[in-house]
């Protein structure tokens, strides 16, 4: 995985609880990049992570935010512990700061972190060929998970994607070691 540092100006530090609608405000920017793909079902504009969760993940050290030049969220990292296994359950940047490595960076602190809390995997389920998905998690050294190798919590999180109306047949998971042995 690339150590590449963040842009001159960005961070990724922790979240205080009065930031949470900054990052809901990046979460619904970012869902904006699925609009035309017709991988989410049409009323999906307005889904978004709920305030309680970022409330337990903070206290949790389950989030991780990127911060722009004028020190605001523009990008973030929730997390949590599955079976074994550091999840990584959503990661959004704000088109507005795209392109610039803050997703890669992000993932790279999830696996630090995983790291720290001694799991020897970080897990995703993600869209299969979408590019900013599964190709930009495969470069960074995440492998599809086989049906096969599924962990129960997986077909769980596949059961709740269908019921919200996302096609499962073009979302896998993906794993990769953190590094911790």
């Amino acid at each position: 995985m690339s150590m590449r540092r963040l842009p001159e100006g960005y961070s990724i530090s922790g979240l205080a609880a009065d930031e949470i609608p900054a990052l809901i405000a990046v979460d619904l920017a970012s869902g904006q990049l699925f609009a035309g793909t017709g991988l989410l079902p049409e009323d999906a504009g307005n889904d978004f992570v709920p305030a309680d969760v970022y409330e337990a993940a903070i206290p949790a050290g389950h989030l991780f935010v990127a911060r722009g030049p004028k020190g605001n969220p523009v990008g973030f990292a929730l997390t949590s512990v599955r079976e074994g296994s550091l999840y990584l359950d959503q990661i959004s940047v704000d088109p507005a700061h795209g392109r610039k490595g803050l997703g890669a960076a992000l993932v790279r602190r999830v696996v630090k972190d995983a790291g720290h809390r001694k799991l020897k995997t970080v897990t995703l389920s993600t869209f299969r060929d979408v590019a900013w998905n599964g190709p930009f998690y495969r470069s960074l050294g995440f492998r599809e998970v086989s049906r096969k190798r599924m962990a129960g919590w997986m077909l769980e999180i596949e059961g709740v994607q269908a019921q919200k109306g996302l096609d499962v047949d073009k979302r896998c998971f993906m794993a990769r070691r953190s590094g911790w042995l």
